[in-house]
């Protein structure tokens, strides 16, 4: 008995010990990001050149990603709004939403059921309606999160220009492709 005890005392030493020697902190997948009040400005001011558009298309929107990609579970990006009359509803099965508006007002509907929803990519679905969701108008300064598997459709009837910060948080690193 008193050998077992030695044996699990010296095989739980040299494996506490082996881990502590071994693990080191993690490494940076990608340079951080800092962006600046000014920073955030300019990258508004390069999207709103989309308005031109305004008068030849419906639906007229543009982002401007600030990181994300392959291995990230993670996506930022600015989003514009010169004018979106419509917008399909989606629900992503694997991944949450954060919206933080910046400038203007839209029409965010949360909740609800897709009405005949449609599988566009995996794990990502889109339908022309919400059935049961309620509308909030959303405007400059409010912060949204909508988790992974809740209907979400935003649009802009106003014709006013809308701009947020997109945060995209993924169950799983993205892959090439996606």
């Amino acid at each position: 008995m008193k050998t077992l005890l030695i044996a699990l005392f010296l095989v739980g030493s040299f494996a506490f010990g082996a881990g502590a020697q071994t693990r080191s902190p993690s490494k940076p997948i990608r340079p951080y990001v800092v962006k600046t009040k000014q920073d955030v400005a300019a990258i508004e001011t390069a999207l709103h050149a989309i308005d031109a558009d305004i008068k030849t298309k419906e639906t007229v929107s543009k982002t401007e990603d600030l990181i994300g990609g392959d291995g990230m579970q993670l996506r930022v990006a600015v989003q514009y709004d010169a004018k979106k009359n419509s917008a399909l509803a989606e629900v992503h099965d694997a991944s949450d939403d954060v919206y933080y508006v910046l400038d203007g007002s839209a029409e965010l509907t949360l909740g609800g059921e897709l009405q005949s929803p449609r599988e566009t990519n995996p794990g990502e679905w889109r339908s022309e309606k919400i059935v049961g969701g309620t509308t909030f108008t959303i405007k400059k300064g409010d912060l949204i999160v909508v988790p992974r598997g809740t209907p979400h459709q935003r649009i802009n009837t106003k014709r006013k220009k809308f701009t947020l910060i997109l945060i995209k948080v993924f169950l799983e690193p993205i892959k090439s492709g996606n």
